[in-house]
């Protein structure tokens, strides 16, 4: 993409944001080889469940994978980095148990980093890692989302950090984010939309109201990590089950614990069986034939922040949830209907300053990482694309291109 010599002349630079639920070392691999292929000048990795389910056994491999990272050979050319760990599982009141982490390549001459505390920007010189009390590091913003969001969870990890960036004549913020997941098959099938639809909405609205208010000047942002977003369960399963009869099998207190979708003909043959944690549909093949397109009608939460989040075309298939067997790279597993939980969402100004030139059709790319190796039950997404000078500050020269809102 852009050299150092372009960068002086054009004044523009690649950055690549990167979200990621990952299995460690096939993501490690995986990931250099994605950084050298579009060699971005800023790299911007999120992670969500730092530690993994089993975080308090866990927590010490994450210190040892970031040593890793930060000295591996790929990244020798960037010689800045600023990583932020949320490793505090002690803290029930601050936990969020997510990790950002930026690596800046050393042709990114004059780079800053927004001081929250001092309300100003500051050079951003050497490694610097920070973890256990993110709360006093002046450097980012971190909430925890408030616990009657989500009363079903006692102790949910579920927040947002929030970074600032100046470089280029740019400035924008990149926010971490995890919302809430659906905890039962059943009752998200109940209605449309889903009343966990509902919770991931407000969770959201308070990260976006956090982020725009009147304590700091409003930039443009990109907000990455695991939205928790799911199709609309009731018009899935319409729409997969249209010709099938349904059953209902319920506990001894009348409670809704399975549901049977079976054929009308064909001996009656299940096609669908759910429960509480259990999606098990007979043809996986309609969520990867084309990347899932066909179900991307039913993709519906985004659609009440049109005005304030856009997003790329999406080009690959759901991103949740796949199986864990090392050896099934592509198979989901049957524990919920697969969604595109994971995604690169950003405000009108930040799209805006997205440069694309009009003789590289691949000059924004948009996709998923290892689509065929087994990382988790998540697959990691990353969106690679170029900024020019000027653009997130409202006085500055800008691309034509780089209008901002």
């Amino acid at each position: 993409h852009v050299t150092q010599g372009e960068i002086a002349s054009r004044n523009e630079a690649q950055l690549f944001v990167l979200f990621a639920l990952f299995s460690p070392v096939l993501f490690f691999s995986l990931m250099l080889q994605t950084v050298q292929s579009h060699k971005p000048h800023f790299l911007a990795l999120h992670c969500q469940e730092v530690g993994g389910k089993n975080f308090e056994e866990s927590m010490s491999h994450v210190d040892n994978f970031v040593k890793e990272l930060l000295s591996s050979d790929a990244l020798k050319e960037y010689s800045r980095a600023r990583v932020y760990l949320d490793e505090n599982y002690r803290s029930q009141e601050h936990f969020t148990a997510l990790g950002s982490l930026y690596f800046i390549h050393d042709s990114l001459k004059n780079i800053q980093q927004f001081d929250f505390k001092a309300k100003k920007f500051r050079k951003v010189v050497g490694k610097e890692t920070c973890s256990e009390t993110l709360e006093s590091t002046p450097t980012l913003e971190k909430a925890k989302f408030p616990q009657d969001y989500f009363p079903e969870c006692k102790w949910s990890r579920k927040g947002f950090i929030r970074t600032r960036w100046a470089m280029a004549d740019c400035a924008f913020d990149l926010v971490n984010i995890h919302l809430f997941h659906d905890a039962s098959n059943l009752v998200a099938w109940e209605k449309s939309p889903s009343e966990y639809s509902g919770t991931r909405q407000k969770a959201l609205a308070y990260v976006l109201d956090r982020i725009t208010d009147q304590r700091y000047e409003k930039l443009p942002f990109f907000v990455f990590g695991d939205f928790n977003f799911r199709l609309d369960s009731k018009k899935v399963i319409e729409k997969l089950c249209s010709d099938a009869t349904m059953q209902t099998i319920r506990t001894d207190n009348n409670e809704i614990h399975k549901l049977v979708f079976q054929e009308t003909d064909n001996d009656r043959k299940v096609i669908l069986q759910i429960e509480k944690k259990l999606f098990n549909y007979v043809n996986q093949e309609v969520f990867r034939e084309d990347n899932g397109t066909s179900l991307l009608e039913f993709d519906n939460e985004l659609s009440v922040f049109k005005e304030r989040l856009h997003e790329q075309e999406i080009g690959f298939p759901p991103s949740y949830p796949y199986s864990e067997d090392s050896s099934q790279g592509k198979q989901y597993m049957n524990t919920r209907c697969p969604a595109w939980c994971d995604r690169i969402l950003m405000s009108p100004s930040a799209r805006d300053m997205l440069l694309k030139p009009e003789n590289e059709e691949k000059s924004i790319v948009y996709d998923n990482i290892g689509p065929n190796v087994c990382m988790g039950d998540h697959k990691p997404v990353f969106l690679s694309f170029r900024i020019t000078a000027g653009a997130g500050k409202p006085n500055a020269n800008k691309h034509k291109c780089c209008v901002v809102q």
